[in-house]
């Protein structure tokens, strides 16, 4: 049998590659890129799978001050969308990740959900 302070050592090495898988896999959301769209492709947002905002388009068509309500609406639907994406996009690759470490799908690690 291990004595308690190997098994200590074990679990302390356990956690510090834990730490270190997500922190890479924090990394890697950021450079996964989803693009939410509305209006028919009138209004385009380009965000990372953490939600940070790359790019918006608008199509020239939408430019007009009497279009500025519908604008408005349709820059809130397309983040939406790229939110929802973005969502997703994460929880695929977190599965991913945690899936490499052996652990149960649906497993959230504390600071990570």
């Amino acid at each position: 049998m291990k004595s308690m302070e190997e098994m200590l050592k074990a679990a302390q090495a356990a956690a510090e590659t834990i730490q270190k898988q997500m922190t890479e896999a924090q990394t890697k959301l950021d450079t996964i890129e989803v693009e939410g769209v509305s209006g028919g492709g009138l209004v385009k947002i380009r965000c990372t799978a953490k939600g940070r905002i790359i790019g918006v388009a608008i199509d020239d068509s939408l430019m007009a001050v009497s279009e500025k309500q519908m604008l408005e609406d349709l820059i809130a639907a397309a983040f939406n969308d790229a939110r929802v994406k973005a969502d997703a996009a994460s929880g695929a690759e977190m599965e991913r990740i945690q899936g490499g470490m052996g652990l149960p799908p649906g497993f959230k690690l504390p600071g990570m959900g």
